[in-house]
């Protein structure tokens, strides 16, 4: 494993076993769930957003090490940004995680880049962008829940 890619998994395992802004914000003025019905992964996502600022931001849920740290990271990456700019973040890591092709902006991005590893893995993608799918929904959607795929319908006699 290169010196780079060994960076990325530290980066990862360090926000799997210590997420940062981890837990509860009663002072939330957005929020959203978002769940995974494939894999299991389930996340909050609460912010404070004031004059178009996000002033601060948390999560809570359970998940695999690429959904938890994921959402550690956004609670970092967002943290002082206009609106405008945290969805523009969001595009940019979405289309790093599914566009082969993409130019990937790692300045901008930052520790994000440590999750694009993932985009060899399509079934992990959905796991690193659950949280700013969540996100995307606590900004404009009140009270939604996202899901990344239809729940399995039952079958029917």
């Amino acid at each position: 494993m290169d010196s780079l890619q060994e960076l990325y998994r530290e980066v990862i395992l360090d926000h799997t076993k210590r997420p940062r802004n981890y837990g509860e914000m009663p002072e939330a003025t957005h929020e959203a769930e978002g769940h995974n019905p494939l894999c299991g992964d389930c996340v909050t996502i609460q912010l404070i957003v004031a004059n178009g600022i996000v002033e601060r931001a948390t999560f809570r849920g359970s998940g695999c090490a690429i959904s938890t740290a994921s959402a550690s990271i956004l609670t970092d990456a967002v943290r002082g940004k206009p609106i405008d700019q945290v969805e523009a973040l969001f595009q940019a890591f979405r289309k790093a995680l599914t566009d082969d092709a993409a130019a990937v902006d790692h300045e901008n991005l930052g520790e994000l880049c440590a999750l694009l590893g993932v985009r060899e893995f399509p079934m992990r993608v959905k796991c690193a962008t659950l949280a700013w799918h969540t996100l995307s929904a606590a900004l404009t959607e009140q009270g939604v829940v996202v899901a990344t795929e239809e729940a399995p319908h039952a079958k029917s006699d």
